[in-house]
């Protein structure tokens, strides 16, 4: 068991959670919730520019609740890419919530067609609200309230980018085609400082996709790129020994 699971299941062990504790849980997952789900507009003006309707860009929030994978989707299909390879991008990307919910399923403690409803929640967001929390309970408050706020916020927001975008005609005139890519490296940009693994992964994503969008149809370079996270399995550079030390001959 890691430092972490001890630590939360030895206060977990605690008889009763203070409010104070519950009330800074309820505080950060409302604050999360709200503030990333004020990125729905974003989605929402990038899925009816990238040619879907309305009721589509308000049912893939709905449905598919994870922001990387609808933008990534979104991004394919206003590209000129095919349904398919949108689709196999976005899985791909979304298959992290799955690892999460390993983490996550015995914290939270949930048994039988609840599991259901709770997994549409398991998100970066909500994850990282609840293992942030110093108890079991307090983790449970911060997932929920994490995940309801966030699920609202981004589906409304949804609703109201793809309706102000459907209005304008074309979004294209304006510029806002670009929402998509944007929001997406938005995404992307703070998980490139996490080490020199992210930045070789990143690198080489986007030379394979470089040098494969000029001769692939759009959408495949995409899920081509994603074969770059296998560099976060190869093994790093040995050390080198230490010659300072006397060797023996």
């Amino acid at each position: 068991m890691s430092t972490t699971e001890s630590e939360l299941a030895a206060a977990s062990a605690t008889p009763a959670t203070s409010p104070g504790r519950r009330s800074a849980a309820v505080r950060d997952g409302l604050g999360v919730g709200l503030a990333v789900g004020m990125s729905g507009l974003a989605f929402g003006a990038a899925a009816v520019t990238a040619g879907l309707s309305v009721p589509q860009a308000c049912a893939l929030s709905l449905l598919t609740f994870t922001g990387a994978s609808q933008f990534a989707l979104a991004g394919v299909i206003g590209g000129g890419g095919g349904l398919i390879a949108g689709t196999l991008g976005a899985v791909l990307l979304g298959g992290r919530n799955a690892l999460y919910a390993l983490r996550l399923a015995d914290l939270l403690d949930v048994r039988g067609w609840r599991r259901l409803i709770v997994a549409h929640g398991i998100i970066d967001e909500s994850t990282a609200v609840a293992t942030a929390q110093p108890d079991r309970a307090t983790a449970r408050t911060g997932f929920f309230v994490t995940a309801v706020s966030l699920f609202l916020t981004w589906n409304l927001t949804t609703l109201l980018g793809a309706a102000g975008a459907a209005r304008l005609g074309d979004p294209r005139t304006l510029g806002l085609d670009v929402l998509g890519p944007a929001v997406f490296l938005a995404l992307l940009w703070p998980r490139l400082t996490a080490g020199r693994t992210e930045l070789r992964v990143a690198a080489g994503a986007a030379v394979i996709a470089i040098l494969a969008t000029p001769v692939l149809p759009p959408g495949v370079p995409v899920m081509l790129a994603a074969l770059a996270a296998l560099i976060g399995f190869l093994p790093g550079r040995p050390a080198r020994p230490d010659r300072t030390e006397g060797s023996t001959a």
